[in-house]
């Protein structure tokens, strides 16, 4: 497993042009980043799942910096399979009367900020910032969740918490330890087969699919069980699809009912996802009625 203290590069090397100050008030400033808990980041060795050791301030105030806001991955939901790395930014929005000269966030999943099992951590140690106002601006960072290093578990899917900070150019800033709540999603996949093909009009279809999900415990697909699915149709004609009725996974995530053909038309099958895992629609099966 990979341990990062974060924080480790001094904050003047990395001074921002365009929200620079002169150099002595830069060097008494503190890192934001070296502010941030020092967490292991990554795949436990031998796969024991233990809370990380954390040391770092609760949510602090020195001066009158304010957080505005902060968005994760655009406000969407952050989905990892098995294999492919999601890399996505982090926004702070913040408020100083001198200006702002770093935002900076993480990710963490616990328990408590004490009990940490879980954390996504910049590379960076500061947060690319931009002047959005004399006294406001906005600062990205960006992170990178991967199914083999820090979303290593099953047990890390679903609601995370946001370590966030915001440093003015005067040194105030402030952390909140839970600023608020993001999503890591298990991806989903969700196929479907409508026969025969073609048929005639009024005889029975059958429509089959499975819905599966990614398991982040061995690195594959399987079935996903007892989840609710929507049959949805859509006429060749028409823009969009209406649900024709709702069915439910076997033990293994397949998915298998009738309908009667009417006309022409596509037919697929969605599911509105979970706390842990990702919504999803399959492709549409066009079906030829005669």
């Amino acid at each position: 497993m990979r341990t990062r203290a974060i924080g480790a590069a001094a904050i003047g090397a990395l001074a921002l042009s365009a929200l620079a100050v002169p150099a002595a008030q830069a060097d008494a400033r503190p890192s934001l980043a070296s502010l941030a808990p020092s967490v292991s980041e990554g795949k436990p060795a031998g796969g024991k799942i233990t809370p990380f050791a954390v040391s770092s301030p609760a949510d602090e105030v020195v001066g009158d910096t304010k957080i505005k806001g902060v968005t994760v991955n655009g406000g969407k939901n952050i989905v990892v399979g098995t294999s492919a790395k999601k890399t996505f930014t982090i926004t702070v929005s913040a408020s100083d009367p001198s200006g702002i000269y770093d935002g900076y966030a993480i990710l963490w999943h616990g328990k408590s900020f004490e009990k940490l099992d879980g954390a996504i951590v910049p590379e960076a140690e500061m947060g690319t910032c931009k002047a959005t106002g004399a006294t406001t601006g906005t600062c990205k960072v960006t992170v990178v969740a991967d199914p083999k290093t820090n979303v290593y578990a099953n047990i890390l899917a679903g609601t995370w918490k946001v370590w966030a900070g915001a440093m003015g150019n005067d040194g105030d800033y402030v952390i909140k330890e839970a600023y608020k709540t993001a999503k890591v999603q298990r991806a989903s996949k969700l196929t479907v087969n409508a026969s025969p093909e073609p048929v005639k009009k009024g005889k029975t279809l059958t429509v089959t699919g499975k819905l599966s999900r990614a398991n982040w415990d061995d690195l594959a697909y399987h079935g996903y069980s007892g989840q609710s699915v929507k049959l949805q149709y859509r006429k060749k004609s028409a823009d969009s699809y209406t649900t024709v009725k709702t069915i439910k996974t076997d033990s293994k995530g397949n998915l298998k009912t009738t309908v009667k053909a009417s006309a022409d038309g596509y037919y697929r099958f969605a599911f509105a996802g979970t706390t842990t895992t990702s919504a999803v629609n399959a492709s549409g099966d066009f079906v030829d009625v005669k």
